[in-house]
């Protein structure tokens, strides 16, 4: 194992094993190393590398501190790395948001707030009947984290934005070359909506598997 790597792997077992806690300052770096066994720059090495994917929080100045270690912060990593994808690889992260998002969606059916209803509602009506493509998908993923949000996970939450780049061109796509993608998308909304009223969880998940599947299909017979 490559000294950094061995670092990183130290670091870690101290968080998992709750020696260091969420919002924890480590101890100095001398102090740490020594602890540890490892070389001051093995150790400055793996702190920059949690760094990166908000495992630490380097002040300077101030020290180094465990993040919140909260869903949303370490899943921010995701987003950055899914918008390295390669276009045949869209199809792919639309099975997984196939997946995730109908439970989410029938999730949300037993928890969604009417304040939360209304609001959906008002953004569906703000966007009218003939909106631009660029809008509907703008509105689209409001629309669907508005939802995800309300299914009470977090992680399922973090996991679904993260996905949303490159399905989100996708959809600009779709919007641009199919003839009634706009008018169908805007139906497809308004039956998910009608759905979490209903407190009814299946047809909401059915309503969301629709509309996503309605994405794949296409994308499969233009790739």
């Amino acid at each position: 194992m490559a000294v950094t790597d061995e670092a990183i792997e130290k670091i870690k077992g101290m968080i998992v094993s709750g020696a260091l806690r969420p919002g924890d300052r480590l101890p100095k770096e001398s102090e740490l190393a020594a602890e540890l066994g490892l070389s001051r720059n093995s150790l400055r090495e793996a702190v920059r590398a949690l760094s990166l994917i908000r495992i630490l929080d380097v002040r300077q100045g101030d020290g180094t501190y465990v993040t919140s270690l909260d869903p949303q912060l370490l899943l921010e990593a995701l987003s950055f790395v899914v918008d390295f994808h390669r276009d045949d690889t869209v199809l792919e992260f639309l099975a997984v948001r196939r997946i995730l998002e109908p439970a989410a969606t029938a999730m949300a059916a037993q928890r969604i707030s009417e304040q939360q209803l209304d609001a959906l509602t008002a953004q569906l009506d703000a966007l009218g009947a003939g909106p631009s493509v660029e809008e509907l998908v703008a509105c689209d993923l409001e629309f669907h984290r508005g939802i995800v949000r309300s299914s009470g996970n977090s992680v399922l939450c973090s996991l679904l934005d993260g996905l949303s780049g490159p399905t989100t061109r996708a959809r600009i796509w779709r919007g641009l070359t199919q003839e009634d993608a706009v008018s169908r998308t805007l139906h497809e909304h308004r039956a998910i909506l009608g759905a979490l009223r209903d407190r009814d969880a299946e047809a909401a998940r059915s309503w969301a598997t629709v509309h996503i599947a309605s994405v794949e299909q296409w994308l499969r017979s233009t790739l």
